[in-house]
């Protein structure tokens, strides 16, 4: 028997980060989206552990733990079953890109072992295994739009009126998250110790108007993303030039994402990124959190 389960990307409308806490963590305040790019994760009973990893052309899985490191595999043991499994990903969000696909695979692991056993764990137990995993996992069993604190793993939804459309560029190389802090706290040695709060970006969610949003975007790793690769602004440049609302650097990076004011206007920005950038894909957001899409 198995079970697959579907996990979308993150991105940060609004990340605010604070300096580091005593524990070494930041504290955020962020507001999430899921947008449509996903990976797909199935967890089939087996005689002995395995892991295998596919992906779009665009993902090099060689960047993917091979291993029982790998973050959805972890996720089997926090859960009382301790049968062997295969666990097999099919990757679309990109790697290392600052738009969480291992969190997405995190959620999608815990959900896909809990229906395949019959667990009927209740969602707080799920967010809380899926906490103890990642900041980010949380959210990605959430899905929609959601604010996070803490550090960002308290997720509390918040009223979206999208769609809203979006253009995303990945980059051929990752960019380590942890690098990207340390050339925060490096850039900023005064950073507050509660982050900036996202007021006008949840105003601006409720108006279902693109350029309100777009004029409310923020995130304090864009920064030192961009210092430590200056390409990143280059592209940002790019994408405003040719009709983005307003682009930016998704969480940590090294991916850029281009909100544009309808669907026809996302295609017209996909067009002209094509022509210099290998990788441009459509999304949409805010889509539903980790789902089951099949049972065998």
């Amino acid at each position: 028997m198995s079970t697959t389960v579907r996990a979308a990307a993150k991105i940060n409308l609004h990340l605010g980060v604070g300096a580091p806490r005593e524990d070494g963590f930041h504290p955020l305040d962020t507001v999430y989206q899921a947008i449509s790019l996903y990976d797909d994760v199935t967890v089939a009973e087996a005689e002995e552990d395995s892991l295998s990893v596919a992906g779009s052309a665009y993902i090099d899985v060689r960047d993917v733990p091979g291993d029982a490191s790998n973050i959805a595999v972890r996720a089997l043991a926090e859960a009382a079953c301790r049968s062997p499994h295969h666990v097999r990903i099919t990757k679309q969000i990109p790697v290392a890109g600052g738009m969480a696909g291992g969190s997405a695979d995190a959620a999608a692991a815990l959900l896909a072992h809990d229906r395949l056993h019959g667990l009927s764990q209740p969602d707080e137990v799920l967010l809380a295994q899926a906490a103890r995993l990642g900041s980010d996992v949380p959210f990605s069993l959430v899905g929609g739009t959601a604010r996070g604190r803490g550090r960002g793993e308290v997720v509390e939804p918040v009223a979206d009126r999208g769609p809203w459309w979006w253009v995303v560029v990945p980059a051929r190389t990752g960019l380590s998250t942890p690098d990207v802090y340390r050339h925060f706290d490096r850039l900023h040695p005064d950073a507050p110790a509660q982050p900036a709060e996202p007021t006008g970006l949840l105003a601006a969610l409720a108006s279902r108007e693109p350029v309100r949003l777009a004029r409310t975007l923020h995130n304090d790793l864009q920064e030192p993303a961009i210092d430590l690769r200056p390409e990143l602004g280059a592209l940002i440049q790019r994408g405003e030039a040719e009709g983005a609302l307003r682009g930016m650097v998704s969480g940590s990076g090294p991916t850029c994402v281009f909100l544009c004011d309808s669907q026809e206007g996302a295609m017209a920005v996909m067009a002209a990124l094509s022509a210099s950038y290998d990788v441009v894909l459509p999304a949409i957001g805010p889509v539903a959190g980790a789902h089951v899409v099949e049972v065998l």
